[in-house]
């Protein structure tokens, strides 16, 4: 299974007891300090990696960590299921797709925007405009560079590419005049 397809299970197990609970912002904010927390001291992963390392050390590893940062209780029961089910080093990508799970319930649809140069205040408010309709969401947007596209961007709103790049249009051209269509 798919590190993606794990992370969403978790990730959308978590947002239905946090819906419930309201504990939206809380847990969210504390999984992503614990991110942080994990990315910043590399032993940390390597040690809940090891398999050579007994479960019980890790697990006592993680209550002295608990108990120090002293999150929710929703939080320190979510680190402790993800460390039985050795899922505690895809806490990232876990984060993501709770964030992303959050606003699809609330309504918001994510788009991320690939362009190859900085794209003006007018341009990303025209995009927003046209994703909003596309979606009949709220749409967030959040930009991303990349020189390789030459021009045009690149959107992705969940799982869908919509790619109006130079770089592909350019590479289509080309696949036609090969293949003589």
């Amino acid at each position: 299974m798919s590190t993606e397809t794990v992370a969403r299970r978790y990730a959308a197990a978590l947002a239905d007891v946090v819906l419930k609970t309201g504990e939206t912002d809380v847990v969210q904010s504390e999984l992503k300090t614990w991110e942080e927390m994990m990315n910043a001291n590399g032993d940390l992963l390597i040690v809940f990696r090891n398999p050579a390392i007994q479960q019980q050390n890790k697990e006592t590893l993680l209550a002295n960590l608990i108990e120090k940062t002293k999150p929710s209780k929703t939080t320190a029961n979510f680190l402790r299921v993800l460390l039985r089910n050795h899922r505690l080093t895809e806490l990232g990508e876990i984060n993501k797709r709770f964030a992303s799970v959050l606003a699809e319930r609330s309504g918001i649809a994510t788009a991320q925007i690939t362009s190859a140069r900085p794209l003006g205040e007018t341009e990303k408010v025209e995009l927003k405009t046209n994703l909003e309709k596309l979606t009949g969401k709220k749409v967030d947007l959040t930009f991303d560079i990349n020189e390789e596209l030459i021009g045009g961007v690149v959107t992705k709103i969940g799982s869908t590419v919509y790619d109006g790049s130079i770089k592909t249009q350019l590479q289509q051209l080309k696949e036609q005049l090969v293949n003589g269509q």
